[in-house]
């Protein structure tokens, strides 16, 4: 190798030196990071066309072969480029939020505008539901001007009567046509306040998204308010790696780089859940959401972008939702997301339309990365084995020096400048193997709309899981496939006797290009199989004084970690009226009450303190929904005490931001624990599995019955403070 082909890649390691985290959040420097990796990458695609493409002779296997991986990387390149463009105007709007709610908070509660809550479910169980409604009914809003709807596809009895006791209205409709969209529909048509926010069945909104949310609509020409999603479980990549505590989920980069990027051109788009829109706005459209594309939400924006409203984004952490909870469900969300984006094109009111926007803004709604993703990453994974087995070549006239030279430097300034806009959120490792999987299983669905845009089943992404491993065979397989073919054509190459490449220049190069491809590729087998869900409900860290109680005493103790199930807590090592293993113990949680709860296992935390682990003694919202089921509580009173026990349990801990926190963001760390997850069979978190019929529908004793009487009448003075503010606003409502 010469060593003037290391030159420009020293330099590119000399500009990531010298730029580093010093120079983040910095315009100048933002504008200088994109010159820079304009000028090394516009230097590589000369050498790249002209001459590794153009001598090739097109009429040729070589020929086709090396324009058709040329244009896929051109259009990968031109993703590339929006992208950097939405780098370069990200906004915050958290300071004209911060301005928008002291203003609203300052208004009586009759001049703020009336808001309706869609809730829109089709198949969802009772478990996901009920927080959502609970989160839904419990948002800072004067009562009088807030409308709880649940939009129920599934036309389920019980349903109806859940809606009713937590609070909520009930919509339905005859049949399902349109989908969602058509659901939201038939809800505006019988529904009337001026703004509606539109909420996925399993969204559970924080106390103050409307504070925080509807004041941007004082600008006439917003005509949508949408906020990012959120998710409180780890998605299928972080719990197949068991990487739920280092790795951010998939969607992070999206919502908090590229989406604030768009806001900056006035080309953020409605994202299905949410978003708040302005009812007048909508009139202008026929006063219903498109319904052209099974992506009803980015078509709504572009329709409305046409009649001159703006969808504007606010990047803060108000609305927290289930991820996929396995690969299949993951798999059936991104096909309908890539679907419906491809849909739009053929659309008159997609990107191709008629008038009312700009060139830029067409551009911006082009399903580039789905097609370009699917494609790409396809190509590059493939591309090892082609010419190793067959010795046809991805590109002509290339060394190893010329693409130490020219393309490498290009790879790693591209990285550099993603990490210098989105530091933690991007990691080239687990972007790869994220986008591999996506890109088997998407490619044929990007095909088929390409050739047939319409006429495909809309498929809710399942939510509520059932705790079996799940397995893409389909992937697995392909990835085991391809790595076999790989290794093949190393052990060929590497022999005299079975050469296929008799010598190249490129053999060095693509021999490392297939060493990353196997690396990748059993990163993505192994995340296609999810592991059990060792637990029901979602456990959060929780840090605060509890009392327990027993029917020999009580202590003060610590909460570790709470759920709707359970609760994990520090309490002393000297407590002598801790029950045996089954025994019963009041839970006293602030803003909640006494729970009744057992005791499954105890462990030493030091000298001084233990560590217990409680179940909790309360129905399931299935059992709640319908009070006839055979395993309801036994009498109303019972079963009003424990929902409202589940109702002030979700209150607690999911209507009140829990971010994620991650162990350590560096890439470099983060990159050997994937590699270590290979072969790692560790999984997270253990459970306890209930199997008794005694455990599973247990009868409280009498002792702790009376003490949960007794504390109702007397329930935290925080918790009837907050009772007392909600009612407020609705007597001033009424009075005015």
């Amino acid at each position: 190798m010469q060593a003037e082909s290391l030159v420009p890649l020293l330099l590119v390691a000399a500009a990531i030196l010298l730029f580093g985290n010093r120079w983040r959040n910095n315009p100048v420097a933002d504008r200088l990071v994109v010159a820079g990796l304009a000028v090394v990458v516009l230097r590589y695609l000369i050498w790249r066309l002209f001459e590794t493409v153009l001598p090739v002779n097109v009429l040729t296997v070589t020929g086709v072969f090396v324009w058709g991986v040329f244009v896929v990387e051109m259009l990968a390149w031109l993703d590339t480029a929006v992208l950097y463009a939405y780098m370069l105007r990200r906004t915050n709007r958290t300071p004209e939020a911060d301005r928008h709610e002291t203003r609203l908070r300052h208004m009586t509660p009759s001049e703020l505008p009336e808001v309706d809550i869609f809730i829109a479910t089709y198949n969802e169980p009772a478990e996901v539901l009920e927080k959502t409604i609970v989160g839904a009914t419990e948002l800072d809003w004067p009562k009088a001007k807030l409308n709880v709807w649940v939009l129920d596809d599934g036309r389920r009895d019980w349903l109806q009567q859940m809606s009713k006791r937590l609070g909520a209205g009930y919509l339905t409709r005859a049949d399902n046509a349109h989908a969602k969209a058509g659901n939201i529909n038939a809800a505006v048509a019988r529904t009337s306040a001026p703004f509606f926010l539109v909420l996925d069945a399993d969204f559970i909104p924080q106390q103050n998204f409307l504070y925080r949310a509807m004041g941007f609509f004082e600008d006439p020409k917003i005509g949508i308010v949408q906020i990012p999603h959120n998710f409180f479980n780890p998605d299928p990549m972080q719990t197949s790696l068991n990487m739920s505590k280092v790795m951010p989920d998939d969607q992070r980069f999206f919502f908090e780089t590229i989406m604030p990027g768009r806001d900056g051109y006035d080309c953020a788009f409605c994202c299905g859940s949410n978003g708040i829109v302005r009812r007048s706005a909508l009139e202008e459209i026929g006063n219903k959401l498109p319904s052209g594309s099974i992506t009803e939400d980015m078509l709504l924006t572009l329709a409305l972008k046409r009649k001159g409203y703006v969808t504007r984004y606010l990047d803060e952490r108000l609305a927290f939702g289930l991820a996929p909870e396995n690969i299949n469900a993951f798999f059936i969300q991104r096909a309908r997301w890539a679907r419906g984006a491809v849909q739009i094109m053929f659309l008159r009111e997609g990107p191709f339309g008629g008038p009312g926007l700009k060139w830029y803004e067409r551009l911006f709604f082009l399903p580039f990365h789905w097609i370009t993703q699917s494609l790409g990453q396809t190509i590059a994974m493939v591309t090892p084995a082609i010419f190793m087995l067959t010795g046809v070549p991805p590109l002509v006239n290339a060394s190893f020096d010329t693409v130490m030279s020219y393309q490498f430097p290009a790879i790693v300034v591209a990285i550099a400048a993603v990490q210098h806009f989105a530091p933690g959120k991007y990691h080239p490792l687990a972007t790869m193997a994220h986008g591999v999987l996506q890109a088997f299983r998407l490619l044929p669905v990007v095909l088929a709309t390409l050739l047939k845009p319409h006429g495909h089943a809309f498929k809710v992404t399942p939510k509520g899981g059932e705790g079996t491993e799940i397995q893409d065979t389909a992937t697995v397989a392909i990835c085991l496939f391809l790595c076999g073919l790989m290794a093949i054509g190393l052990a060929m190459n590497s022999s005299y006797n079975f050469q296929i490449i008799a010598s190249s220049h490129l053999m060095p190069v693509v021999a490392f290009w297939s060493v990353v491809n196997m690396i990748v590729l059993l990163l993505v087998a192994k995340i296609a199989i999810t592991p059990p869900l060792l637990r029901s409900e979602e456990r959060f860290e929780l840090h605060e004084p509890v009392m327990l109680h027993t029917g020999e005493g009580k202590v003060k103790g610590a909460s570790h970690d709470m759920s709707l199930n359970g609760i994990q807590v520090e309490v002393p090592a000297d407590w002598s009226c801790l029950p045996k293993s089954g025994g019963w113990i009041g839970v006293e949680i602030a803003r909640v009450g006494i729970v009744p709860a057992r005791l499954r296992r105890v462990f030493n935390q030091d000298e001084h303190s233990l560590r217990a682990g409680l179940s909790f003694a309360l129905p399931a919202a299935g059992e709640l929904a319908e009070h006839s089921d055979e395993h309801s509580p036994d009498s109303p009173e019972e079963a009003h005490s424990a929902a409202q026990l589940r109702r002030r349990l979700i209150h607690k801990l999911f209507t009140t931001d829990r971010m994620r926190k991650f162990d350590d963001p560096h890439d470099w760390r983060l990159g050997i624990r994937m590699l270590k997850s290979i072969v790692s069979s560790e999984q997270a978190g253990a459970a306890i599995k209930l199997t008794s019929e005694d455990d599973a529908h247990p009868v409280v004793p009498a002792w702790l019955c009376d003490l949960q009487s007794q504390a109702e009448a007397t329930l935290d003075s925080e918790w009837q403070g907050l009772l007392h503010e909600r009612t407020e606003p609705e007597k001033d409502s009424s009075a005015a």
